[in-house]
């Protein structure tokens, strides 16, 4: 089973749910000129299953994933568009903004 991390941001009528892989949370990804810290302060909420946090994706306004195994999950539920994902040193990164 498949584990994340979910972080749950509420303000107003947003919610902002911010998800990684679970042995990703506190690593750097470097690419070129790009550096990447998958903070514990934002990513670093709960740890629980990859079904569970796209169930809280689901509800989200916005969304800000990092690792194959969330934004695989998430792309197959349709709630990222495959050509919005972008690699940073290899490892899948999505944003999503619904209305």
């Amino acid at each position: 089973m498949s584990k994340v991390y979910v972080n749950v941001f509420r303000q107003s009528d947003h919610i902002l749910v911010a998800a990684c892989d679970a042995e990703l949370l506190g690593k750097t990804l470097r690419e070129g000129n790009t550096v990447f810290i998958i903070q514990e302060q934002f990513y670093g909420g709960s740890l629980v299953r990859v079904e569970e946090a796209i169930g809280m994706l689901r509800g989200a306004t916005c969304a800000n994933l990092v690792g194959p195994t969330i934004v695989g999950t998430a792309i197959k539920e349709g709630l990222v568009h495959p050509q919005s994902v972008i690699t940073i040193a290899g490892v899948p990164h999505a944003q999503t903004v619904r209305r």
